[in-house]
C-alpha cells in the first residue's frame, strides 16, 4: 500500500512542478513587455507594429498601457511618419509633448526615432 501512496503523491509532485514552471514562463513573458505612459497633457494615439501586426490604441492623460511588444515592434505616435520608435519590448517608456523617453535613468536616450535610423535620439528630461 505504501507502494500506491507514493506513486500518487509523485503524480502530484508533479503537477506541481509543471504547474510552477508554467506559472514562471508566464510571469517572465509578461515582464520583457514594453510600458508606454502618456506623461504629457493630451492623449495619444499609438499605432503599434509588430511583424505583420498592427494595433491602434489611444493612451489616456496619465495613464499607462502594460504588455506592450513582447518581442520588438515599431510605436507610431499620433499617425505621425517622423515620430516612429522602435522597442525591442523590454522598455518602460513614456509619451510627452509628441516624443518618446525611456523611464529608465540608465538607458539615457530615447529610442531611435524611424525603423533604422540613429538620427532623433533625445536625452531625458
Amino acid at each position: 500500500m505504501n507502494f500506491c501512496r507514493d506513486r500518487r503523491s509523485g503524480r502530484f509532485d508533479l503537477l506541481a512542478l509543471t504547474a510552477s514552471a508554467i506559472a514562471v514562463l508566464l510571469m517572465t513573458s509578461a515582464a520583457s513587455a514594453a510600458t508606454i505612459t502618456n506623461r504629457g497633457d493630451k492623449e495619444v494615439k499609438l499605432t503599434i507594429t509588430q511583424g505583420s501586426s498592427r494595433q491602434d490604441e489611444i493612451l489616456p492623460i496619465g495613464k499607462v498601457i502594460d504588455g506592450v511588444c513582447q518581442k520588438s515592434c515599431i510605436i507610431r505616435l499620433n499617425d505621425s511618419v517622423n515620430a516612429e520608435y522602435e522597442l525591442e519590448g523590454s522598455e518602460s517608456v513614456s509619451v510627452e509633448e509628441g516624443f518618446l523617453y525611456y523611464d529608465s535613468p540608465e538607458k539615457g536616450l530615447a529610442p531611435p526615432a524611424g525603423s533604422a535610423s540613429k538620427a532623433g535620439e533625445r536625452k531625458i528630461r
